[in-house]
């Protein structure tokens, strides 16, 4: 190995380790509240240590908080996947011939504040009658919608349509040629693209309060509640570092799966 290849796997280490420092850094001292019974200024650690945190979190509803979350991210996962990819089959393989308008429509939720999104949406829920949970969940699927799309766009492009023309050819169905020829093809893409909507509905909370009036409590809805008020700040670390756990959880089991040589069936990138 050269000394210029060295020098440049040694800045790559480097670079990815200060960044890594400081994304972590800011969970240091929230890492210490969680078992603080009393940490006041100007000591560097807590004065007392104690599991206050944890029974004030559980008290105020965590355990019910991150079991809606945790439901309302897997149905939004479950209807923004599909039809995300739909779309990004279209805008992939070039089935229309303006998918300059697909796209800005596409990208509406993301440009838009998400305030005035909610607002908007949340007068239309006044005079359709829509119950708030049911309302929250087509406004999340909506906000994901643009990421699950353009990841599965970009990996159709890259995927050459004629192992699904293959697959019928040889007398496979449909549905047969989706799943055996293209599926594989799909797999990291699809992972990823329901990782992320997984994300946007998991860390919401600007649509969840407004169009939810505050009847549905989140992890995030509980945890801006809390970090409202003041003395809460052992309960919000514990909520906190809680609702990371799922995330991290299944990041970790995507990149376990997206693991390994790519498919020789997909197109490498130029």
């Amino acid at each position: 190995m050269s000394s210029g290849r060295r020098a440049r796997r040694a800045l790559t280490v480097l670079g990815a380790g200060a960044a890594l420092l400081w994304l972590a850094l800011p969970l240091f001292p929230i890492a210490g509240w969680i078992l603080a019974e009393r940490w006041s200024h100007p000591a560097l650690v807590p004065q007392e240590w104690g599991v206050r945190g944890w029974r004030e979190a559980a008290s105020a509803g965590l355990g019910p908080a991150l079991g809606r979350s945790l439901i309302l991210a897997l149905a939004v996962t479950a209807l923004a996947t599909p039809l995300g990819a739909a779309i990004g089959w279209v805008l992939g393989w070039r089935l229309t011939r303006h998918p300059g308008p697909v796209i800005g429509i596409l990208l509406l939720p993301v440009l838009l504040p998400p305030v005035a999104v909610a607002l908007g949406f949340d007068a239309v829920l006044v005079r359709t009658g829509l119950p708030e949970p049911v309302a929250v969940l087509a406004l999340l699927t909506a906000a994901a919608l643009p990421y699950v799309a353009l990841t599965t766009a970009v990996a159709f492009a890259r995927t050459p349509p004629i192992l699904a023309e293959q697959a019928r050819a040889l007398g496979a169905g449909p549905m047969q040629a989706a799943l055996r020829a293209l599926l594989p093809a799909l797999r990291r893409s699809l992972l990823v693209a329901a990782l992320l909507a997984f994300l946007v509905a998991w860390s919401d909370y600007v649509i969840t309060v407004l169009v939810g009036g505050g009847r549905l409590v989140t992890a995030p809805v509980l945890l801006g509640s809390l970090a409202a008020g003041s003395g809460n700040t052992a309960t919000v670390a514990v909520i906190a570092l809680t609702a990371l756990a799922p995330p991290l959880l299944l990041l970790g089991a995507v990149a376990a799966l997206t693991r390994g040589p790519r498919p020789t069936t997909e197109r490498s990138s130029p």
